[in-house]
């Protein structure tokens, strides 16, 4: 568990932005069961990746198409909401932070880890915004 001064900050990069923060297993079962399309940020504290993720996904949602609900969940603080969400993701292995993009509970999109570091914000943002105007019409 990190502290929370540490992560508060991170979260809020999201939660500002309109991402909702599912906290427990049974808030993503319930986030997941609706209908459309849902962008789910697997949030961390790694800097060198997960401090171009979050930019990324702000820009991307300048973009004219966008998903209809924003999920966040955060690796090793939000154990339980994390894996549920994770199982989702799969066969992709567990990696953070990632972007996952779900057309009615189904998985349509993915960014891991490995597609994220080393590259700038606007290049991730970039990608995101392909697919939301594949499957967010």
């Amino acid at each position: 568990m990190y502290p929370a001064e540490i992560v508060i900050p991170m979260k809020k990069e999201l939660t500002t932005i309109g991402f909702e923060e599912l906290l427990t297993a049974e808030a993503v079962e319930t986030a997941m069961s609706k209908l459309g399309t849902a962008l789910v940020v697997v949030n961390s504290v790694c800097g060198c990746a997960a401090a171009n993720a979050r930019p990324a996904v702000r820009i991307s949602l300048n973009n004219k198409n966008t998903p209809d609900h924003l999920y966040t969940v955060f690796a090793g603080v939000d154990r339980d909401a994390t894996d549920v969400a994770r199982a989702k993701m799969m066969p992709f292995p567990p990696s953070s932070p990632s972007l996952a993009l779900f057309k009615d509970g189904e998985l349509v999109h993915m960014i891991e880890r490995h597609h994220i570091e080393g590259r700038s914000a606007q290049l991730i943002a970039e990608n995101l915004t392909k697919a939301f105007d594949e499957f967010c019409d």
